[in-house]
């Protein structure tokens, strides 16, 4: 088994009008077994940018405190938060830092830059980026998650249809993926707002 399937998870980030949907599920496991269903992949950098950690969920912490340590440090020096585009950078540049020994984690990164033009990328556990117009995918259930977006995914949606649209592709592709489920967390960002969902989905 690849320690990258160690905990099991499913994240993915989808792009709207004006708006993005970032989505996990909530399992943390050891191989096939259940040790939390409340458990957290999707962090807050700022309000207008996200962060989804798959892979191992220890290395996935560390990683977020060295992410927020180093955008506090960014804020102090030039008294303004970091563009997606920014961010997307340093992530990537924190991960081939390590590449040695590197953090067992694939990032889902999205954000709201300029004009509120929505940015999602994600990467590999070295730092090498990929940039998407329409939605990314990471996490064991990152196979049928392509297949759902793919059949799922239409242009400029609205945040009510993007929230309807992840919600489906996740809670689906996680039933066809046994090491992770147990519902899933939504987050829609807005210009002018974000809203929490928390989607109930099977529990077993």
């Amino acid at each position: 088994m690849s320690i990258f399937e160690y905990n099991g998870s499913a994240v993915m980030a989808m792009v709207g009008k004006n708006c993005f949907a970032i989505a996990s599920d909530r399992r943390l496991g050891v191989q096939l077994q259940t040790i939390a269903t409340d458990f957290q992949r999707v962090f807050k950098i700022h309000d207008k940018l996200y962060v989804g950690l798959s892979g191992l969920a220890t290395d996935a912490q560390t990683l977020y405190q060295k992410l927020v340590f180093r955008h506090k440090l960014y804020q102090l020096r030039e008294e303004r938060d970091m563009k997606p585009e920014t961010f997307a950078s340093l992530v990537s540049a924190l991960l081939y830092e390590k590449r040695f020994g590197p953090y067992f984690c694939q990032p889902v990164i999205a954000g709201l830059g300029d004009d509120n033009e929505p940015f999602i990328c994600t990467m590999d556990c070295l730092g090498a980026k990929e940039l998407a117009k329409d939605f990314v995918v990471s996490g064991t259930a990152s196979e049928s998650l392509y297949g759902a977006c793919e059949s799922m995914y239409k242009p400029n949606m609205e945040p009510d249809e993007l929230f309807e649209t992840v919600s489906q592709a996740l809670m689906s592709s996680v039933d066809r993926d046994c090491l992770s489920g147990w519902g899933g967390y939504v987050l829609i960002i807005t210009p002018t707002e974000v809203r929490e969902h928390v989607v109930k989905g099977r529990m077993d």
